[in-house]
This record gives structure tokens, C-alpha cells and sequence, in this order.
């Protein structure tokens, strides 16, 4: 970690930044559909639990 000292004598840590990864087409495609399936898996999921609370209240 990097550690710095600003005006007034106070200590500035900053952390590591991660190392960057290249992705190739495929697994560019292969995160997309991921994403798709956790974003319409998610909205299923939202519709199911109000289909619930109509139906408690």
C-alpha cells in the first residue's frame, strides 16, 4: 500500500488497484448472456415477490 504525506503532516494510504484482465470476444459474449439471464432471472424475481404481497393483502 502506498502511503503519502499531505500538507499538515497527515498520512494518505492508497490501496493496490487490481490487475486488469483482457477478455477475447468469447468470454465477452459468454459475460453478456450472464448478465441478461441475472437481469430478466432478477425481474422474475421482483414480479414473484408483489404477486405475494397482493396476494397477503
Amino acid at each position: 500500500m502506498q502511503v503519502t504525506t499531505e500538507d499538515g503532516g497527515r498520512l494518505n494510504a492508497f490501496a493496490k488497484e487490481p490487475r486488469m484482465e483482457v477478455m477475447d470476444a468469447e468470454t465477452s459474449r459468454n459475460r453478456g448472456r450472464s448478465s441478461l439471464m441475472m437481469l430478466i432471472g432478477g425481474t422474475v424475481l421482483v414480479g414473484a415477490m408483489m404477486a405475494v404481497s397482493v396476494a397477503i393483502s
